[in-house]
């Protein structure tokens, strides 16, 4: 009898995991966590788990109860946001590139990314602020590092609380003078004062 040309495949699950698909694994983990579906501790240990696995089976077992991720957006790698004497803004379901260079020379530019989709981890903000504002919307619990240098203006970050884990990392490169770049938790809809209102109405009644 010859010999086969083709030597025998294993099992998946008995392949020799990689470090991109232990990484893989802790993103899935890290996103579960995001969602409520597993306990803080949880992802502890199982990130514990998924860092020291051996083959693909290992790390197949740490998200056998977990949902496939859903497929990637295409993500530009680069964008440019640009307000001069006037108002930019983006709000709405926009896909957030991982390199965003933004500009706001006598005007005011808004961007709105609680809705965005951002699929990378890290994204990178280079802000320009001259005698001009700059405000970033961005939801508790994202990972906000701001760096640079703001000259008689200010750069500040008014959210609140640790970041989640596995959040997304934003990561913005200030360079301000004479105006701000603020980053800060999205607006109230209109319908929330009046819902406020009315739940205080209810509440005074209920005492009276």
């Amino acid at each position: 009898m010859e010999p086969s040309s083709e030597r025998e495949q294993p099992e998946r699950s008995l392949l020799r995991a990689s470090d991109a698909e232990r990484n893989q694994t802790i993103e899935v983990l890290a996103a579960a966590t995001a969602e409520g579906r597993l306990s803080l501790e949880e992802y502890s240990q199982r990130s514990e788990v998924a860092l020291t696995a051996v083959t693909v089976g290992d790390l197949d077992g740490m998200t056998a109860d977990l949902p496939a991720r859903r497929q990637a957006v295409a993500v530009p790698a680069a964008g440019e946001i640009t307000a001069v004497l006037g108002n930019e803004s983006r709000k709405g379901p926009w896909v957030v590139p991982a390199h965003l260079t933004v500009r706001s020379v006598l005007g005011d530019c808004h961007l709105e990314m609680q809705q965005a989709v951002i699929e990378q981890h890290v994204t990178t903000i280079d802000a320009t602020v001259r005698f001009g504002s700059m405000t970033i919307f961005l939801p508790d619990g994202i990972d906000v590092r701001m760096t640079g240098r703001a000259v008689l203006g200010a750069k500040s970050s008014e959210l609140s609380g640790e970041p989640r884990p596995g959040a997304p990392v934003i990561v913005v490169h200030c360079d301000v003078f004479c105006g701000a770049i603020t980053v800060r938790r999205p607006p109230l809809p209109p319908w929330s004062g009046i819902a406020r209102d009315l739940v205080s109405s209810v509440l005074d009644k209920r005492r009276s």
